[in-house]
């Protein structure tokens, strides 16, 4: 029955797929019966399977429709019937476990360029402000075989970016290798406006580190439309801060929640009016939590009409295009949003630029295989797991699964990936790492590509990463599920009768 499917959707969805650019039709393909084999709950056939010796649907990501054909095969022997003829429907089945891993190998190499060592996971790292000034810095990067460079256009301008990227070609020169150079477009980030600093009384001789809000369960916080400078609540009033896109406020309803800072403080809308928002803190630690200016705010329940291309972005755009080689897609959410970015890229004549779509809204990871399907029109394409935001936004309970689900669709679409935020992030700090952050390195792996941030311990953390990097290549290849539905799949399916 679900064979069939695979093959009858393949039919009805082959205009769509003949879209696409070539190298990428067979992958979409794949995907599609991927999506139909993961709408059911296949964990008792999966046990049943594995009881009898069979090779697991649960090793079928890359080469879905071939590996379930097998399987029929396998069960008419055991049974003592003649297999029937699986091929009678005209459908090809060219698509093997080696061919598949070929194409994944090939997807990677065309985005990431040629691997130093075999099964080797890339290293990608976010360039500081500093490394505009510091070529030394940025050319020991590359000696420790980073292969990626990121420049965040959130932070910093044009002018520090390009010294950036001259100290890379530089760097990359003198050393006899390769660098690719990685643009994250800012996107429509909604971040905390300034904090006014207090006064100081000359008692605190301690170092300062930036103005901010104490928060604590239970106070009450306005987030303000206006550009105003945030204060501290006193005598029973509440603590004010601005916001960066106060264009949201449309959007908001109460009863919504909002986070703060990558979900460090949390809260609940009580009132929404044309100047603020009225916000009770429910969650923060329990000696208080502190709020500075520029940090994220996250608003999961709400339905946020911004456009994913900002006009920064579009101001920005031509730049990237002329020195990147590859460009990150910040809070993508619809298919229509990959669209916008392939036609600004085309008129600026950088069709070849490879695109990177970062899952890290709700609204995206419900979208993901119409994403990706989208993003098969480009030459070149690859998703990141950005789990700071994408944790906030499903929900710290549900970010280890929803990464593992984001991977499976990734596998089966035979797109690399990049495993993004928190890598090794006490180590790149502080210089010693934690126990958990070793296993999320080693998780990292199974990645095409891991991105570390920046630290004054950034060097260790890429010797430490490596080293992980190459110790686990040799224990496992990528991952294998218990198969339970998933809910993305079935949606895509909604998704598409309802079009």
């Amino acid at each position: 029955m679900i064979r069939k499917e695979m093959i009858a959707e393949e039919w009805a969805y082959a205009s769509s797929v003949g879209n696409l650019k070539e190298h990428y039709r067979e992958s979409a393909r794949n995907l599609l019966h991927y999506l139909i084999l993961r709408k059911y709950d296949l964990r008792e056939m999966q046990e049943h399977l594995s009881s009898l010796g069979i090779s697991s649907i649960g090793h079928s990501e890359r080469y879905t429709l071939t590996n379930l054909t097998n399987i029929l095969h396998l069960l008419y022997l055991l049974d003592g019937k003649t297999p029937e003829d699986l091929e009678s429907s005209g459908i090809r089945f060219s698509l093997n476990y080696p061919k598949s891993k070929s194409r994944l190998q090939e997807n990677t190499v065309k985005l990431f360029g040629p691997e130093k060592e075999a099964g080797h996971t890339r290293i990608m790292v976010t360039l500081p402000s500093e490394a505009a000034e510091d070529y030394g810095f940025v050319k020991s990067l590359l000696k420790k075989g980073v292969e990626i460079l990121r420049i965040n256009c959130s932070h910093d301008q044009p002018e520090d970016w390009e010294k950036m990227i001259t100290h890379a070609k530089k760097a990359e020169k003198v050393l006899g290798v390769k660098a690719l150079i990685y643009m994250d477009l800012a996107g429509p980030k909604l971040r905390t406006g300034p904090v006014k600093e207090k006064k100081s009384d000359g008692k605190n001789k301690k170092k300062k580190k930036g103005p901010s809000l104490e928060l604590y369960k239970g106070d009450l916080l306005e987030v303000h439309k206006a550009e105003i400078q945030g204060k501290q609540g006193k005598k029973g009033k509440p603590s004010t801060i601005s916001t960066t896109l106060p264009e949201v406020f449309s959007d908001i309803l109460p009863g919504q929640t909002i986070w703060f800072d990558d979900g460090k403080i949390g809260g609940v809308i009580k009132e929404v009016t044309e100047e603020k928002l009225l916000v009770e803190i429910t969650n923060a630690a329990i000696d208080g939590s502190k709020l500075k200016g520029d940090k994220g705010i996250n608003l999961p329940d709400t339905d946020i009409h911004l456009p994913s291309l900002t006009e920064y972005d579009l101001q920005t755009l031509p730049f990237v295009a002329k020195h990147a080689d590859l460009v990150g897609y910040s809070f993508v959410r619809k298919p229509g949003d990959v669209k916008v970015l392939q036609k600004e890229l085309k008129k600026l004549g950088r069709e070849d630029v490879g695109i990177i779509l970062k899952i890290e809204t709700r609204e995206a990871f419900d979208n993901l295989p119409l994403l990706i399907f989208r993003a098969m029109k480009s030459e070149r394409t690859g998703i990141m797991i950005a789990r700071g935001d994408l944790a906030v936004e499903v929900g710290w309970s549900r970010i280890a699964e929803v990464q593992e689900q984001i991977m499976w669709i990734c596998e089966a679409a035979h797109m690399p990936y990049i495993w993004a935020t928190q890598i090794l992030e006490t180590l790149a700090k502080s210089g010693v790492a934690t126990r958990a952050e070793i296993t999320d390195a080693a998780l990292a792996a199974r990645a095409e590509c891991a991105m570390l941030n920046k630290g004054p311990y950034i060097l260790d953390a890429v010797d430490t990463l490596r080293n992980v990097d190459m110790r686990m290549v040799a224990h496992h290849q990528k991952k294998m599920g218990a198969l339970r539905p998933l809910h993305v799949a079935k949606r895509f399916f909604e998704t598409k009768k309802a079009d």
